[in-house]
């Protein structure tokens, strides 16, 4: 009972550590220059953007001008474009109508190196695969179906395998290497309970510094009953990083109304989707409609204007001109500005000697 109540704890202080770390949405970045001063500079937000007809259709060739983003209602400028696997480029105009070449020295440049940094990244994909005592029956059809999507993904991706039961177990660290992660998946065995939104959380932590589209691909095979961390502070920090979830699951975790109200719920938060499947088949399908998105998706990114919102700051997509109307976007709804990023951005602004470099999120 006492060593329950000390992984309680333990996990709790882990949330809260990470929700302070995180959820600044990528927008700023720390070092200790020396014991006394901290280096700050706010970065890019970016957005993974999926726009389909009403038919689930992928609508390809999009611009940056055909896209408005705004921030807490307040217009944005869109820095840099990316459409699925394309490098990234800056972007034609602006919100304000402008192109880059017309905007002031110091916004062009950062809008160079933001593009720059977006150049050839591809997409960081985690994989959290489900080991818990759920998993005894068609533990083997759930690893031929993670093996076939890892195989599938485009030679780019960096592809991390993780496994879960009551502990994460990171079977295979962030590598281009896919044939490791094919290794990985094989050497993982069931195990005990699940605490799924536990390792969910630390595996947002790790996906969150990371530049680029990145996404964590779960598939669980029933609910959550050994986490301490609600699921509701992991869909926070995966909104706040830029961290899209896939949720693929079985119809064991759709039998319970709790754990698909979750599952729908965290997805569409982060502008990723969940998966019901009802037997081997239909995992391998959902995990190429993930693949499908993933290489369908719109990265834009933008400096944040000028807000005095401290709080949760809520983002809207729409598509500009009257032909675009009809087709529909899927993207992350907002992120939460932490009160110790506006502490720092604060102190960062006052001081001349403050800077750092920038990563997209």
């Amino acid at each position: 009972m006492r060593g329950g109540r000390t992984m309680k704890t333990r996990y709790l202080s882990l949330c809260g550590l990470f929700l302070v770390l995180f959820s600044g949405g990528g927008h700023w970045a720390a070092s200790q220059q020396d014991s006394s001063r901290i280096r700050v500079n706010v970065v890019l937000v970016q957005l993974n953007v999926a726009v389909t007809d009403h038919k689930g259709n992928y609508i390809s060739g999009l611009r940056p001008q055909d896209f408005t983003i705004t921030e807490d209602k307040i217009p944005e400028n869109i820095a840099t474009f990316e459409e699925g696997d394309e490098p990234g480029v800056a972007a034609d105009t602006t919100a304000d109508g402008k192109p880059p070449e017309q905007q002031p020295a110091e916004q062009q440049s950062e809008i160079s190196k933001a593009a720059a940094s977006l150049q050839h990244l591809g997409a960081n994909v985690f994989v959290l695969f489900d080991t818990s005592n759920y998993m005894y029956r068609g533990f083997v059809f759930a690893q031929d179906a993670i093996a076939d999507f890892v195989r599938s993904l485009d030679p780019d991706y960096k592809v991390a395998f993780y496994s879960y039961s009551r502990d994460l177990s990171k079977a295979t660290s962030l590598t281009p290497d896919h044939k490791q992660v094919l290794r990985g998946v094989r050497s993982t065995v069931a195990g005990d309970d699940a605490a799924l939104y536990n390792c969910l959380l630390l595996t947002v932590k790790d996906a969150a510094p990371l530049k680029g589209r990145k996404a964590i691909v779960v598939f669980s095979n029933g609910p959550d009953n050994a986490s301490s961390v609600p699921p509701e502070n992991v869909a926070e920090l995966a909104q706040s990083t830029g961290t899209i979830i896939y949720m693929i699951s079985t119809q064991a975790a759709e039998g319970d109304p709790v754990s698909t109200a979750v599952f729908e719920r965290m997805s569409k938060a982060t502008g990723g989707k969940a998966y019901f499947a009802k037997n081997w088949k239909d995992e391998k399908q959902a995990f190429a409609s993930v693949r499908d998105d993933l290489a369908h998706l719109y990265s834009l990114s933008y400096y944040p204007a000028a807000n005095p919102n401290r709080g949760w700051r809520t983002i809207t997509v729409k598509l500009n001109g009257k032909e675009l109307q009809k087709y529909r976007i899927r993207t992350r709804d907002g992120y939460r500005l932490s009160q110790q990023a506006q502490t720092l951005s604060s102190e960062s602004a006052s001081s001349p000697d403050t800077g750092g470099e920038s990563s997209p999120n």
